[in-house]
């Protein structure tokens, strides 16, 4: 399936998605995001940023998801899915208006690295895609960093171009 092709036929090149170091704010990265989203036609959404420490080793990912996660008003984080019912959200009416404000800004003065998804799975630039789309189905990822000899960062592979390839030899036959 997706024609014989490897990874690295789709991969993007490390240097050309957006990335930061695990010191940055959540702050300093809702930037990054709007400068890359706004300026960039590498980077379609979901977005991703990749978190390298000062090695310039991966050290996680972060989404717009996570970065709004994180400047969550810790009231409205339920443990549990019962404890906040679709009902109870009515309640809140009032407060929708303010709810990313004062609380939120001062969170999102908070190192990326208190909210970023830990780099855990990666593929080799030979790996076939249908690889890469198992790891990625089976883990809930959007990305996947994409190695040379099992040591250097090289790239990354999206869901969007896995699908597009996976799709593409489905529809083709």
């Amino acid at each position: 399936m997706a024609n014989g092709k490897a990874v690295k036929d789709i991969m993007i090149d490390v240097f050309e998605f957006p990335h930061i170091p695990y010191w940055f704010s959540l702050r300093q990265a809702m930037g990054i995001i709007k400068k890359s989203v706004l300026e960039s036609t590498k980077c379609v959404r979901p977005i991703v940023i990749l978190v390298f420490d000062e090695k310039y080793n991966l050290v996680g990912t972060l989404t717009q998801v996570n970065i709004l996660k994180g400047m969550e008003p810790q009231f409205l984080k339920p443990t549990t899915k019962a404890q906040m019912p679709e009902d109870s959200l009515e309640g809140l009416s009032v407060l929708w208006d303010s709810l990313f404000s004062k609380e939120s800004a001062a969170l999102a003065e908070k190192p990326v690295s208190e909210i970023m998804i830990p780099a855990r799975l990666f593929v080799e630039q030979n790996d076939p895609i249908t690889k890469a789309a198992y790891l990625m189905l089976h883990n809930d990822l959007v990305l996947l960093p994409v190695l040379e000899g099992k040591k250097k960062l090289i790239g990354v592979v999206r869901m969007i171009e896995v699908f597009d390839e996976v799709s593409n030899a489905i529809l083709n036959g």
